[in-house]
């Protein structure tokens, strides 16, 4: 299994985003950022590559009820809706992603922890694509990591 788009977070056990931290000011973006700081009061351009929390908080969500145009690769034929999160990390960005497999907005609400995981995209010629996206996790897990 290859990542539909290298660069943007680690597989394994404990799967992360890979972000980048501005070396003046600290700023931490997603994607990662080679050009410039994010921070508009900031000049910088130099920049360490940082793993983000695998675990956030729901801070909004949706559902793609309708097909996105190209170049998104549809999964299924008739195409089937998905859940969006907008998820906010410790590290104080909001990163939005898909829902993990077999999760939809019923399995969401404001506030709730989600954690990162890596499953398939798509396959093609050279194999199955894996992409990263967010699963909620349990209420009983939630209370154990408290």
């Amino acid at each position: 299994m290859t990542p539909a788009v290298e660069g943007w977070f680690t597989t394994g056990d404990e799967p992360a985003l890979i972000g980048t931290k501005c070396q003046s000011c600290g700023t931490i973006s997603f994607p990662r950022e080679a050009t410039f700081c994010k921070n508009p009061s900031c000049f910088s351009e130099e920049f360490d590559d940082v793993e983000l929390s695998r675990r956030g908080t729901v801070w909004s969500y949706t559902d793609a009820q309708y097909q996105p145009p190209p170049p998104y690769i549809p999964r299924s034929d008739p195409y089937e809706p998905f859940a969006l999160a907008a998820v906010e990390l410790p590290e104080g960005i909001v990163i939005l992603g898909q829902v993990a497999d077999g999760f939809g907005v019923d399995d969401l609400k404001v506030g709730n922890t989600v954690e990162l995981v890596v499953e398939p995209l798509y396959t093609d010629e050279t194999g199955v694509r894996t992409t990263w996206r967010w699963k909620p996790v349990a209420a009983a897990d939630q209370e154990s990591q408290s």
